[in-house]
């Protein structure tokens, strides 16, 4: 039982915000492509592919995260009681779960076309050098943006088997938002990332905080509504776009620079961002 709470720790499987927010990009991908190619089991059955995906990935790189970090980690207020960090489990056997969890996520790649494949075999350079980011440059956020969006152009070429320009526009309105949503997670670190030298965005703009995630968000925005532009989207789900704005919105006029839990509170509100762009896409096709 204790080794089973270890895995959960370590995996953030207790956390599953941070698994949604890799699954989302994928479900917009789907329904993105789903527009054009309706095959409505091969959709759902994607989707439940990329969610257990997700899930796994999310957990791998978590540990992964841990392993590059665990000297960080025990610095950190925050993260000085994680499973690597405190000593609960050793590098070694983090690293056996690694390969299990890859594997696993392997087999679900394996159901895709050749093309996806490829894709996400590519993003798997992109997963395991993110937790380097921050020591060489104040923008880990924007591969942050890079690597958890790397699903809208799987989840269209899943169905598609080929790139378009639509998935393409819309995995860069992701990045902003992720640059957005994760500038305002890392606020709650800045002091102990500033004493252990580490670097990010949050500390990059920290007395500019709301301005910048305000464009990195008002570009996702812009960009959402040229992709909407290019396909001449009814206008009628537009109405549900105001959700996503109403989402990133809230978000600005909550989160305080200086108080960790509204950062904290409005980093998790993006789960319901996620899906209110997915809910946004998907009417596409009803609309």
């Amino acid at each position: 039982m204790k080794q089973i709470k270890i895995f959960i720790e370590l995996t953030r499987l207790n956390k599953p915000i941070g698994f949604m927010l890799l699954f989302w990009p994928c479900a917009w991908g789907l329904a993105l492509s789903y527009h054009y190619n309706v095959e409505a089991n091969l959709f759902l059955k994607h989707l439940v592919l990329f969610f257990l995906g997700s899930v796994l990935m999310r957990s791998a790189g978590c540990i992964v995260n841990d392993i590059v970090d665990k000297d960080l980690d025990k610095k950190v207020k925050r993260t000085k009681e994680r499973p690597i960090a405190s000593g609960k489990i050793s590098v070694f056997k983090s690293f056996v779960y690694v390969i299990i969890l890859c594997l696993l996520a392997f087999v679900i790649l394996l159901q895709f076309n050749f093309l996806t494949i490829i894709l996400g075999l590519g993003s798997m350079i992109l997963a395991f050098s993110y937790p380097f980011m921050k020591r060489i440059t104040y923008w880990p956020q924007l591969f942050l943006g890079l690597t958890f969006n790397w699903g809208i152009i799987m989840g269209w070429t899943s169905l598609a088997n080929s790139i378009s320009i639509e998935p393409i526009v819309l995995y860069v309105a992701a990045i902003f938002w992720t640059l957005g949503y994760d500038t305002i997670y890392g606020l709650q670190d800045v002091q102990d990332d500033e004493l252990i030298g580490v670097k990010s965005t949050s500390i990059k703009f920290k007395n500019n905080a709301k301005t910048f995630v305000g464009f990195c968000y008002s570009l996702s925005i812009l960009i959402i509504l040229i992709l909407c532009f290019i396909m001449t989207i009814d206008k009628y789900s537009l109405i549900l776009f105001l959700l996503f704005i109403a989402s990133l919105l809230y978000q600005l006029i909550v989160f305080k620079t200086k108080d960790p839990k509204s950062c904290l509170k409005c980093f998790k509100m993006n789960n319901f961002t996620g899906i209110y762009v997915f809910l946004f896409i998907y009417s596409f096709n009803i609309l």
